[in-house]
């Protein structure tokens, strides 16, 4: 019995069910931008543990601040006896995320957490109750952070009842809602937080600068800008939910520098510390400062080990120039991308940036309804396609409000080589499932 066969059996008599894996075999080992399972085959990885690893898995800078805190303590619990790698980490947000304000930051062990903390730290300064988010938002599995979550299956359907005051409104998607600029798609969006909600009751305004799970969704210029205007003047707290964008995913620090919006609050979790689990919420003094002391903390946020995690991912991003070899990624994958896509009728649509980039799989025609909302979504293909990678080594992963969006997000320092292989298995598999 080969052994991946093995484990799958005691995973069926030990593992809740419903927790699901994409690939049938079990990682022994990784290294950069591979995988390598216990038979010994091997994959390019062009999904870095959803966005996590974009040091490379098991950096170098990484495993040895690792073994040098292991060595030292593993855990006091900073709300008991702190300590001065969580300081450092914070200073390291304050100064990294957009703005040159003043800062503060508090960590935790998740995304989830982290929105869970600025919707809390938002409710807590303004003395409102309303959050407003946005159609394909995706911000976590805990109970406020699915109700702020926008797609059901898998992950709200039949976990309810949810957190309430959560108010959702279109967001700009190019691709489904006719081109509309930028400027457009957020009046239309602010027409319904006026009409709906009534600015005076909005705590905060929440928004992916591109959207995840929704879809790797890039919102029309100017969408984003407007958004911060109106948040401003309606004394709302604009929070980015960084977590999947950022720290160099995108060939920028952070996705909002894209269009020189500065939140108020920003989220990260993800690549901040290089695949140990740690997450913060980062923001204008005022407004972190307003939460009574104890207000905010967690028995393992920040925990020291996560935070020398960071720290050294942080120097590796740094010294290695990560942003610069994001776009780099993005310069050898769209050309390729987009001639797939020529080739390939059931491709409607490439977008991303940096290396956070997707291609959007549709079925044809012109239908009225496609007129309005886009092409028929095809999640047929698209796992087809993934099942086709996944078979000949190159890990890709799915998304989309559909299912049908393949996503890629290579780790930061995958090479040349790696990375056009990966294309190139990627080519092969869509001419074996949806042919010419």
């Amino acid at each position: 019995m080969a052994r991946s066969e093995e484990l799958g059996k005691r995973r069926a008599a030990a593992v809740s069910r419903g927790v699901s894996s994409l690939l049938p075999s079990y990682v022994d080992h990784a290294g950069g931008a591979t995988l390598t399972d216990v038979e010994g085959r091997e994959w390019i990885d062009f999904g870095s543990g959803i966005a996590v690893t974009s040091v490379g898995n098991a950096a170098p800078r990484v495993v040895e601040a690792v073994k040098a805190q292991v060595e030292r303590f593993t855990h006091t619990c900073f709300m008991i006896s702190p300590y001065e790698s969580y300081v450092a980490v914070c200073e390291q947000l304050n100064e990294l995320t957009p703005g040159e304000h003043d800062k503060r930051s508090a960590l935790f062990n998740s995304g989830a957490e982290a929105v869970e903390n600025a919707v809390k730290i938002a409710r807590h300064h303004t003395g409102r109750p309303a959050v407003v988010v946005f159609d394909h938002a995706y911000h976590g599995r805990t109970n406020l952070t699915m109700a702020l979550t926008a797609k059901n299956m898998p992950y709200k359907h039949r976990f309810g009842p949810f957190a309430g005051e959560i108010y959702r409104v279109p967001m700009s998607y190019p691709l489904r809602d006719g081109g509309l600029p930028g400027d457009v798609a957020a009046a239309r969006a602010i027409d319904l937080i006026e009409k709906q909600v009534g600015a005076s009751n909005v705590a905060a305004v929440l928004i992916e600068p591109i959207q995840g799970e929704g879809g790797f969704v890039v919102p029309a210029p100017g969408f984003l800008p407007a958004l911060r205007e109106w948040a401003t003047q309606a004394g709302a707290v604009l929070i980015a939910d960084e977590i999947q964008t950022g720290f160099c995913r995108t060939g920028s620090w952070f996705a909002s520098s894209h269009e020189s919006v500065v939140p108020d609050l920003v989220t990260t979790a993800k690549g901040l510390a290089g695949g140990l689990p740690l997450a913060g919420v980062t923001g204008r003094a005022e407004i972190m400062d307003a939460v009574h002391p104890g207000g905010l903390g967690g028995t393992y946020g920040g925990n020291p080990v996560a935070c020398a995690a960071a720290l050294a991912a942080i120097e590796t991003m740094r010294a290695e120039d990560l942003n610069a070899a994001a776009r780099h990624i993005e310069s050898v994958m769209l050309p390729r991308l987009h001639a797939l896509a020529s080739r390939h009728a059931v491709v409607a649509d490439v977008r991303g940036r940096g290396a956070m980039l997707a291609m959007e799989l549709t079925h044809g025609g012109t239908t009225e309804s496609a007129a309005r909302t886009g092409p028929p979504p095809n999640p047929e293909v698209a796992a087809a396609v993934a099942r086709a990678c996944h078979e000949a080594g190159l890990l890709v992963l799915t998304c989309g409000t559909y299912g049908n969006v393949l996503r890629f997000l290579p780790p930061l320092v995958i090479t040349d080589a790696q990375l056009n292989a990966g294309l190139d298995i990627l080519d092969a598999a869509f001419g074996e499932v949806a042919g010419n």
